[in-house]
């Protein structure tokens, strides 16, 4: 399916409790969340026909909801149903997954109480790259836009309008050679990628940004966890850009991402990958336990 555009694919969407042929599903011109960006979305994975960590993701998706003032018309456990479904009507067992909730088209103006909150469900095929591959890093600009202060946007929800500055800083990023572009938060502290947080290592230990401006990602939170059980000394704090040559390894982490290592941000480089490495195997580990216990 690689090269279709995803609105010409072949399978099946969850829409609102139904399951519909994917090259029928079709929202109206005049949708709220078109204009307004009243829509809110999970990202996650699935690894041998499980959804890893889905009741997160499920209730993550309605507390985003709640955050930008409307409700999910299904609780987490319809949601985890949901999303299972959708796997077993495509056939997919290694797959992406993107949940995504948004208000409709009764009526069109920023009062929006009045709009029926619609669900869709897909999920394709979307493999992990080769250990290898990853191994060699990724370049990172640094981008001109900043994560807004807490008072100025529902910073913890995955809002779909919070990232209208990572498609330009991306795009940015891209256009002067990157594959993607680091972001600083309204103070110029480190924040995180566009669609993925940040880690660096300094003498065996982590540092990462606190999250009080940018989404605590459940990728974040469990490769914290799987370094603190190897013993690793992770410390959340302010960090400065012009700290970033002071560390030996950078690495990203995000449901689609999973951990990838940073090779380059601006013209900083970071030679390392021990504790990347380490991370990575621990996080595959981690998704895939089954396949880890067979093998």
């Amino acid at each position: 399916m690689a090269g279709v555009p995803l609105d010409q694919r072949d399978g099946w969407i969850w829409f609102d409790g139904e399951m519909i042929p994917w090259k029928d599903t079709k929202v109206h011109v005049l949708t709220h969340a078109l204009h307004y960006a009243s829509s809110v979305f999970e990202g996650q994975r699935a690894y041998n026909g499980e959804i890893y960590k889905l009741h997160e993701h499920s209730e993550r998706l309605r507390k985003s909801a709640e955050l930008l003032d409307f409700e999910v018309p299904y609780s987490a456990d319809e949601i985890d149903q949901a999303c299972r479904d959708v796997l077993v009507k495509n056939n997919l067992v290694d797959a992406y997954m993107r949940p995504v909730a948004f208000r409709g088209s009764a009526e069109l103006g920023l009062g929006a109480h009045n709009n029926p909150v619609h669900l869709a469900i897909a999920a394709w095929e979307w493999p992990s790259f080769l250990l290898e591959d990853k191994l060699k890093g990724t370049r990172l600009a640094l981008s001109e836009w900043r994560r807004p202060a807490p008072t100025s946007a529902p910073f913890a929800s995955k809002a779909a309008g919070l990232y209208m500055i990572c498609t330009l800083s991306k795009h940015a990023a891209e256009a002067r050679g990157f594959a993607d572009a680091m972001m600083l938060d309204y103070r110029g502290q480190i924040a995180e990628a566009t669609g993925a947080n940040v880690f660096f290592v300094k003498d065996g230990e982590i540092h990462t940004p606190t999250p009080d401006c940018f989404l605590d990602g459940i990728t974040r939170r469990t490769v914290i966890g799987l370094a603190r059980d190897a013993g690793i000394k992770v410390t959340e704090r302010v960090i400065m850009p012009e700290e970033m040559s002071e560390f030996d390894e950078c690495f990203l982490t995000g449901s689609a991402a999973e951990v990838v290592p940073v090779a380059e941000i601006e013209g900083v480089v970071f030679p390392g990958r021990e504790i990347c490495s380490a991370m990575m195997e621990a996080y595959q580990a981690e998704v895939q336990p089954k396949k880890a216990a067979a093998e």
